[in-house]
C-alpha cells in the first residue's frame, strides 16, 4: 500500500489455489496495457501452465505440484523489477488489419444513436470511426474477442442502460472509448455501430483466434451493397486485409 492506502502498481495477487494476478493499473490507459502485453510475452518460468490478459493485468496460471505460490510472487516479482514495463515496446509478431466495414443501414442500427451522444452527424460519426486505427487490447469475453482502443474522448459514451437483446457475429459495437468487435452472436449493452464479415474464431484451424493482443486494425467504411459482395464472396474475413508490422 502506498500513502493514504492507495495501492501502488505494479501489484501481485493470488487468485485461488493455482493462480496469480499482476496488475499494472486500476484502468485502462496506453502504458498500463503495453506492459500487460510486454509483461505477459515475458513470462517464462517453471510450472507457468498458461498466461493471459486482461486490459490492464496479466493471469499466471502454474502447477501447484511443482511450484509453490511464494516461489511464483518471487519470480514474478524479480521480473517486474527487471525493467520499465510501462514503457516496453509492444511484443513482435503483430499485424495490421484492414476490415471493410457497413455503418448505419439496417445491419448496424445504433450508428445514429451513437453518433447523437458523440454531438456528431451520422457522417461525420462514420468519418471519425472509420478513420481510427486501433489496437487489440486484449481478448476476452468469448473466444477470439476482441476489445479495441482507444477512440478519442468524443467516444467516451456510456454503455446502454438496456441491453440489446442480439447482434450478430461480426458485429462492431461501441462504448467507453472502445470498440468490441463480435465473434458471435449474443446480447450487449453496446451501441452496434457497425458491420463487419470477419469470422474470428476458426475452431478447424490449427491457430482458431484470427487476431492476437497489440495487432492494429481499421474497420474502413464501404457500401451496404458492397459489403454484402464482399461477405458473399469471402465468407470467411468479408475482404478484410492483414500485413505483417514491422517491429
Amino acid at each position: 500500500m502506498g500513502k493514504g492506502g492507495q495501492l501502488e502498481f505494479p501489484v501481485i495477487r493470488t487468485v485461488g489455489l493455482q493462480g496469480m494476478l499482476v496488475t499494472f493499473a486500476d484502468a485502462l490507459s496506453e502504458p498500463s496495457n503495453r506492459a500487460t502485453l510486454a509483461f505477459q510475452a515475458d513470462v517464462a518460468m517453471d510450472g507457468v501452465v498458461e498466461t493471459s490478459t486482461s486490459l490492464a493485468s496479466v493471469f499466471v496460471r502454474f502447477d501447484p505440484g511443482s511450484v509453490s505460490h511464494d516461489q511464483v510472487r518471487a519470480q514474478l516479482q524479480t521480473l517486474l523489477a527487471a525493467r520499465d514495463w510501462y514503457s516496453a515496446a509492444l511484443p513482435e509478431g503483430r499485424r495490421f488489419w484492414r476490415v471493410p466495414t457497413v455503418y448505419g443501414t439496417d445491419l448496424a442500427p445504433q450508428l445514429a444513436e451513437a453518433a447523437d451522444a458523440a454531438g456528431m452527424s451520422e457522417a461525420q460519426a462514420i468519418d471519425s470511426l472509420g478513420s481510427a486505427r486501433v489496437r487489440v487490447l486484449t481478448i476476452g469475453f468469448a473466444a477470439s474477442q476482441p476489445y479495441l482502443g482507444t477512440l478519442g474522448e468524443e467516444w467516451d459514451l456510456p454503455r446502454q442502460t438496456a441491453l440489446t437483446p442480439m447482434v450478430p457475429s461480426g458485429a462492431l459495437v461501441q462504448a467507453i472509448r472502445q470498440f468490441v468487435l463480435f465473434t458471435a452472436p449474443a446480447p450487449t449493452g453496446w451501441r452496434h455501430v457497425g458491420q463487419t464479415g470477419m469470422r474470428l474464431f476458426r475452431p478447424e484451424r490449427e491457430d482458431p483466434f484470427a487476431l492476437r493482443a497489440g495487432d492494429e486494425m481499421i474497420f474502413e467504411p464501404v457500401a451496404r451493397e458492397a459489403f454484402l459482395r464482399l461477405r458473399e464472396r469471402d465468407p470467411d474475413s468479408g475482404g478484410a486485409i492483414m500485413t505483417e508490422i514491422a517491429s
